[in-house]
């Protein structure tokens, strides 16, 4: 049984996975289907965390829009998410973003890495 659920999951998994950790700044191109049309729209913001593995392996970006905190969670392995395109590196020291939501304006920030 788990080796017919081990070979339906790994013909779900994409040959390329997008490079990108968590603090980094993304633009996520995620699919939108709106009736019988299909666009691309972008998602700018900080990864706030990476969990999962293999085909479940998600990500969550938290972005700022008009003063309110937006989130969304992706599988990485989505065939409704176009690319992921990182904007820059963020430097943390952590798995995990959570504090984040709790700030706001310049304490919100994520330093940026530089090498």
């Amino acid at each position: 049984m788990n080796d017919i659920i081990k070979n339906i999951e790994d013909a779900q998994l994409k040959a390329v996975v997008p490079e990108f950790r968590v603090g980094d700044t993304v633009k996520v191109y995620a699919k939108i289907k709106e009736g019988n049309r299909e666009r691309i729209q972008v998602f700018e913001g900080t990864v706030l965390k990476k969990q999962g593995g293999g085909v479940r392996a998600t990500f969550t970006v938290r972005k700022n829009s008009n003063g309110i905190g937006v989130e969304k969670t992706w599988p990485i392995h989505s065939p409704n998410v176009e690319k992921v395109e990182v904007v820059r590196r963020g430097k943390v020291r952590r798995a995990k973003l959570n504090y984040l939501r709790g700030r706001v304006g310049k304490s919100a920030k994520v330093k940026e890495l530089v090498k």
